[in-house]
């Protein structure tokens, strides 16, 4: 599923976004909107990793979408 897709069904796909990553809030959710930099970014905060395993864990979860 390609990054305009997830940001248009964002409503949809953030349920299980935060299945998966449920120690990010609503709000950052709210403001991710499927922004997938933003959201690499957040997890790399919240959860102490490297830049290349957030943005694999999002690339990941992208690709269960399809």
């Amino acid at each position: 599923m390609n990054k305009d897709i997830i940001a248009g069904k964002w409503t949809q796909i953030k349920g299980k976004a935060q299945a998966k990553w449920g120690d990010l809030t609503d709000d950052v959710f709210d403001v991710a909107q499927g922004d997938s930099k933003y959201l690499a970014g957040k997890l790399q905060e919240r959860y102490g990793w490297e830049r290349e395993r957030a943005e694999k864990e999002v690339r990941d979860f992208e690709n269960t979408l399809n």
